[in-house]
């Protein structure tokens, strides 16, 4: 950990400023290689806060070994996945189901509203992995930029990830504070699907009207030639159901880990336990692809060696995604060991603001500082519960949307010391311009008037 102990709150925010400056300089001006750069700027930023130099490797190395442990899999796993879905037909099946129910011309809405139920149990990251061979084959078949269909459904898995339980960041938010944690749930529907709408859904499809993206290759087309093919494509309900066992195996872990923090379960039984390792993301996503292995590779009489081939086509083009995930994981690390955040967020939580401004400002800064909406949601809760108990006299109502405005707070301004935007950037195909022009200015939106609801609410509440 560096001493920052003689460093002033303006100095360090001076040095995150600059930082950040560099680092989208190199990237966008002097055109260096987003890896390269996130590293270069990482260990100057290391330096700068106090790190010694024998310690600054070893502190790169941890900011990036703990992000990808949580990502690897996960990247790896989906884009497996997500190429078996493609080369067997399946995602023009599902493409073909979801039009057929809502339409050609709201193709992007059915995008969204698909996002929206699978952004329920699943973080973003997984979920939006998951999502993408039905995203890319819709915007195959209708044509025009791919963020047309893409940002609709992010703007979904954004809201769903930041406001809503069984997801951590509002999870620990609302055991911090006190609240219920079903008057959270309902509270962020009733906040959450205004926003979901229009800054999700209809500021998504502004956004990529005016950005035109062809949709990569990265998984797979059934047509490319040196690919093999899985043929004929699966029945949907095959598909329906490939989707869904993910969600359905996540979404028993994040239940039980909710029932457990409220009490109704004992969290240290081992029927607990053993149904929460199966229902871990990486787990979750393993017995999927077996499933899907066998579904519509072996069962299909599909050769060994094609599936293998299949999965190593699978790999190769997410390993760059894999390693800039990793770098921008360093440099939020980095960042967060500063004390930026926490310098900032002491100096917010003096100044004497009605506390709902206070819980959405701290995580704002938290947020901004060190990239992780989760550790910013946390954090801003614990660093406003004392304040919020001292109070007293909350209502449940008025204590629930604390809980939602810190969650606001912790969405917005995602950019590049967030590893999800090296995420989404990669598989999108995307350059750091487009990204902040379209995937920070939606969470900044879906954010913002996350929030302004909340005090209109707490104004009459």
């Amino acid at each position: 950990m560096p001493d920052t102990a003689n460093l002033s709150t303006g100095w360090l925010l001076a040095i995150s400023v600059l930082s950040i400056a560099t680092l989208l300089f190199l990237i966008i001006r002097v055109r260096l290689h987003a890896i390269l750069a996130l590293i270069l700027v990482s260990a100057g930023t290391a330096l700068a806060t106090g790190i010694p130099v024998p310690d600054l490797v070893p502190t790169l190395i941890d900011g990036m070994g703990s992000t990808l442990g949580s990502v690897v899999l996960l990247i790896g796993l989906g884009a497996i996945l997500g190429r078996l879905i493609e080369l067997s037909g399946g995602a023009r099946v599902l493409a073909d189901g979801l039009l057929r129910l809502f339409g050609e011309k709201r193709a992007p809405l059915a995008l969204s509203v698909a996002s929206l139920f699978f952004g329920f149990p699943i973080f973003l990251d997984a979920a939006f992995v998951v999502m993408l061979p039905v995203i890319f084959s819709v915007a195959r078949r209708m044509g025009g930029s791919l963020l047309i269909y893409a940002l609709p459904s992010t703007g979904a898995f954004l809201m769903m990830h930041a406001l809503l339980p069984p997801h951590p960041g509002p999870v620990a938010a609302t055991e911090l504070i006190g609240a219920d944690m079903g008057l959270v749930v309902l509270v962020g529907l009733l906040i959450g699907l205004p926003t979901w709408y229009l800054c999700g859904h209809l500021l998504g499809l502004w956004l990529g009207r005016r950005v035109n993206a062809p949709v990569p290759t990265i998984l797979g087309t059934p047509e490319q030639e040196d690919s093999p093919t899985l043929g004929p494509p699966p029945h949907l309900g095959t598909l329906i159901f490939l989707l869904l066992l993910p969600v359905g195996l996540i979404f028993t872990n994040t239940s039980l880990e909710a029932l457990a923090v409220a009490g109704t379960i004992d969290s240290e039984a081992q029927w607990v336990h053993a149904l929460q390792a199966v229902g871990e993301t990486p787990v979750a996503l393993f017995i999927t692809v077996l499933v899907a292995l066998w579904l519509l590779g072996w069962r299909r009489r599909h050769s060994g060696d094609t599936l293998e081939r299949i999965i190593d086509q699978a790999l190769a083009p997410v390993c760059t995604i894999i390693v800039l995930t990793g770098a921008g994981g360093m440099f939020g690390a980095v960042l967060s060991e500063s004390g930026i955040g926490d310098a900032m967020a002491q100096s917010l939580d003096n100044l004497g603001l009605p506390l709902i401004v206070a819980s959405f400002l701290i995580a704002t800064v938290m947020r901004v500082a060190q990239g992780s909406a989760t550790v910013a949601a946390t954090t801003a809760a614990g660093l406003m519960a004392p304040a919020i108990t001292a109070a007293s006299g909350f209502s449940g109502f008025e204590l629930a949307l604390m809980v939602i405005a810190i969650a606001a707070g912790s969405i917005v301004l995602s950019h590049v010391n967030d590893s999800g935007f090296w995420l989404v950037r990669g598989f999108l195909g995307l350059d750091t311009v487009t990204m902040l022009r379209t995937w920070t200015v939606q969470s900044t939106a879906i954010g913002t008037m996350a929030f302004v609801l909340c005090l209109a609410l707490y104004a009459v509440a």
